[in-house]
């Protein structure tokens, strides 16, 4: 469970909700879930980022304008206000949560017709609209235990709309009520014996490169570098501090240690045993690359202790593909089925034989895909582990009880994604961002004339700014509504450093690093009427296709590939004509709607060249596909109802080995619409 320090040391603001709304959604039930399963043993990684901010929240001493617009009287709003809140207030998984609350998606689709903006959109919303919108963008993001037992928030959710003032005071006040449970529910379950607390460096900095930023090149040869950072010590005081915090925060005594994204060097495993840690995790691919062969399932499923004189750790190798499949693909089906699903490949991996399988999840992020913020799957989940005498679900330290592990005399430098260190660091934007922080380090240093508190809180402020989560935004593979907010508060950070220092504040801190994002949507330049063989017979007979690239990007969660990497669309007035990439997909369903509102279902195999298999209204002859190289497939606008110029709607569901793996688009559908060159366009 983590969040990047939100609040502005100078101001005492926060300038981002998401640690308050995770506590509401997530951190919260987690662990009282567990009380339903006694025999479900879990380890919970507190990072005291996150611990820190949520004891102001509980304590009613956080300054957040987010929760002062949510709670101001929409009549006294002004119309600035009223412009953050539709900034803000819709920024929530569409499909899950917003569409949860009719009223809510009543209120987002207000916003669409008024162009996504919110200037103009203010207008649109009267008061008791702006009301409804106040109350909802909170309780969307209650816990599910709140929301089905508690008698006046479930009061609320079942009214729906038409929200009072006194309704909004409900909101305010049991957040702040189940605020204030958040952390008492851990240390209840850790002294039930049913939970073991772990903990990360205090601001989530990826330690391999606070210690030497170079080292990023061992597992990227080459990799375009910003000039050296290197302060191991930084690392080692996030370290110990965070330790000392969280022990004192929860009462409890803490052995282990996640380091954020699983980045682990030798000096970072070092440091970690001389700071009293007693086991870490990684990724496997960080051991396949320090054994320097492909993993056996020995290897794979067993903890490692690493030794170097007298210091040692215990390792532990996350299996990335059970990890995915919880945090990426289950979100897609039915809970039951998932949660057998999960169990089988735990029987399978492990091959009869005694294993230590370590599953470890970012604790907040994937929840919001799921129905019910995954409680169902979660439910589902506890009761076929509980029920399986041949699985046991244990904390990390009772599984390092008398298992035997193999040994490591180093570690090759890497992180939980691909080994490696690319997402934080050799992206333009990355590079820029360290070269600031070393600079701001570097004048830490130099500076001279600061009162104690003023660089006490100089340092606070270093610290926070060499957090992970600034360069993971700062990585051009992700990408999101807030990513802006990011980019400002990291640049504050530093700022706030240099005027605490009563330094000259860099001229470069007040423009952003972030570079504009390349569209990826070309319209068709006119007509097209390729062969359908699957293949690029001619490089002209797409050349006046329409394109459309899923932007690969993701959100907090890391995601491999879209499936659906590429679409090519047009029309000879007759015909509309279809060019899908489909990558590693072995099975795609492409779905049409017209504008009356009748659904057509091709389904495709992509292995064994099988026909499709088109739905059973559309005529023989109405489909043809082709797949091979790529899915290229040709419908008759006639036996969809349709005609040029009148509205379609496409959506492609692509699947491998029986799992769903993606869809274009992610939620909902393209909308194809006539252009005057009579081709088809979005």
């Amino acid at each position: 469970m983590h969040q990047p320090f939100y609040r502005d040391l100078v101001t005492g603001e926060y300038r981002l909700p998401w640690a308050r709304l995770h506590a509401l959604k997530d951190y919260y039930g987690m662990v009282r879930i567990l009380e339903e399963f006694p025999d479900i043993r879990q380890t919970f990684n507190l990072v005291p980022s996150l611990l820190l901010q949520l004891e102001e929240y509980a304590a009613g001493k956080a300054k957040d304008r987010f929760l002062d617009v949510v709670l101001k009287e929409a009549e006294e709003l002004t119309e600035q206000e009223k412009e953050f809140l539709l900034s803000f207030c819709f920024q929530a998984n569409e499909e899950r949560v917003i569409n949860r609350y009719p009223r809510y998606a009543e209120l987002l689709e207000r916003k669409r017709q008024n162009g996504q903006i919110p200037g103009r959109a203010v207008s649109a919303f009267s008061a008791p609209m702006i009301r409804d919108l106040q109350v909802l963008s909170q309780l969307a993001w209650f816990d599910e235990e709140y929301l089905s037992k508690d008698r006046e928030i479930k009061a609320l959710k079942q009214k729906g709309r038409d929200f009072t003032r006194a309704d909004q005071e409900v909101i305010g006040r049991k957040e702040k009520e189940l605020l204030g449970e958040m952390l008492e529910g851990y240390r209840h379950a850790a002294k039930r014996g049913q939970i073991e607390v772990s903990t990360s460096p205090f601001y989530h900095p990826i330690l391999p490169l606070l210690c030497d930023s170079n080292i990023a090149d061992v597992s990227h040869p080459y990799v375009a570098l910003p000039e050296q950072f290197a302060y191991p010590g930084d690392a080692s005081a996030q370290m110990t501090q965070a330790k000392e915090y969280v022990e004192n925060a929860t009462g409890l005594g803490v052995q282990g240690l996640w380091p954020p994204e699983g980045g682990v060097s030798d000096e970072v495993l070092s440091k970690a045993a001389e700071a009293g840690f007693t086991w870490t995790a990684t990724g496997q691919g960080v051991l396949e690359r320090t054994l320097g062969h492909a993993l056996s399932t020995e290897d794979k499923h067993r903890p490692h202790v690493w030794q170097r004189g007298q210091q040692r750790i215990t390792v532990l190798f996350r299996d990335r593909r059970l990890c995915e499949l919880i945090g990426l693909v289950y979100a897609r089906m039915g809970a039951e089925e998932a949660a057998n699903h999960f169990v089988n490949e735990l029987h399978r991996v492990s091959e009869g034989k005694d294993a230590v399988i370590p599953v470890i999840l970012d604790g907040e992020n994937a929840w919001e895909h799921y129905v019910e913020n995954g409680r169902p799957f979660l439910r589902a989940l506890y009761r076929r582990i509980s029920a399986d005498p041949a699985i046991e679900a244990v904390t990390v330290s009772e599984a390092l009880e008398g298992t035997a592990a193999g040994c490591l005399d180093h570690v090759y430098p890497g992180s939980w994604l691909d080994g490696n260190f690319d997402i934080w660091i050799g992206a333009e934007e990355n590079n820029r961002a360290w070269e600031l922080l070393l600079r701001a380090r570097r004048k830490f240093e130099e500076a001279v004339g600061a009162t104690v508190e003023n660089r006490r809180l100089a340092w606070e402020e270093l610290m926070i700014a060499e957090g992970s989560d600034w360069f993971w935004w700062y990585d051009p593979e992700h990408s999101a509504e807030s990513r802006g907010e990011f980019d400002a508060l990291f640049r504050e950070h530093l700022t706030n450093l240099y005027r605490l220092l009563g330094e000259k504040i860099p001229a470069e801190l007040a423009h952003t690093l972030l570079k504009p994002q390349a569209p990826e949507h070309r319209a068709p330049a006119g007509m097209i009427q390729p062969i359908i063989d699957g293949r690029d017979t001619t490089q002209a007979e797409w050349a006046n296709a329409g394109r459309y690239r899923p932007q690969h990007t993701s959100g907090p969660m890391h995601s491999q590939r879209p499936p659906i990497q590429e679409l090519r669309y047009g029309s000879d007035g007759q015909n509309l004509y279809l060019w899908i990439g489909c990558g590693d997909a072995t099975e795609l369903t492409v779905t049409l709607r017209n504008g009356a509102g009748e659904h057509f279902a091709i389904d495709a195999s992509t292995s064994g060249n099988q026909p499709a298999t088109p739905d059973a209204t559309l005529p023989a002859g109405a489909v043809e596909v082709a797949l091979k190289d790529a899915c290229e497939m040709r419908v008759s606008l006639a036996a969809l109802h349709t005609k040029l110029g009148s509205p379609l709607f496409l959506k492609i569901d692509a699947w491998s080995d029986g799992l769903p793996t993606g869809s274009l688009p992610a939620f909902g559908e393209l909308e194809l619409k006539q252009t005057t060159m009579a081709a088809y366009t979005f």
